[in-house]
């Protein structure tokens, strides 16, 4: 593979101007710090970033040369979880350290039978979805949350 004339260093999370190109990545390629990824359209991107990073959906990838790419939340497989009491489901998917997307209606995780199966136990009603997964991040910082050992 030649070397990728696109090369980003840094990452923020908004832009400041219109993207030059954008990025759909899922939660799990989101976290990275360096590796060779392709735009939407086709262009090879080196991210080489000085440390590992959480990319947020609406951040941008800085180019060398100022342009900015945007990174989009691709859709993904997740669990679309609902019920009479929400409040406690939350409590239970939080307990378990899973990522967790929290709307007013409905909680979004990733596919997992275990917790799937566990969710149906508390009486939970849980339906397979495609979407883009944005969860919330830790209580002590921006970007992912991290188990007890980080």
């Amino acid at each position: 593979m030649t070397q990728p004339k696109l090369i980003a260093r840094a990452y923020h999370d908004h832009a400041h101007a219109p993207a030059f190109a954008r990025v759909s990545l899922d939660y799990e390629a989101r976290f990275l710090r360096r590796k060779v990824l392709s735009t939407d359209d086709g262009q090879a991107l080196l991210v080489d970033l000085a440390k590992t990073t959480s990319l947020g959906h609406g951040g941008v990838l800085v180019l060398e040369d100022g342009r900015e790419i945007g990174v989009v939340a691709a859709p993904e497989e997740l669990l679309e979880v609902t019920g009479e009491d929400l409040v406690r489901i939350a409590w239970h998917v939080g307990n378990r350290h899973t990522p967790c997307q929290i709307e007013a209606t409905r909680l979004l995780i990733q596919r997992d039978h275990v917790i799937s199966d566990m969710l149906d136990k508390i009486g939970a009603k849980v339906r397979e979805v495609i979407e883009p997964f944005t969860p919330e991040g830790g209580a002590y910082g921006h970007g992912r949350t991290h188990s007890h050992a980080h």
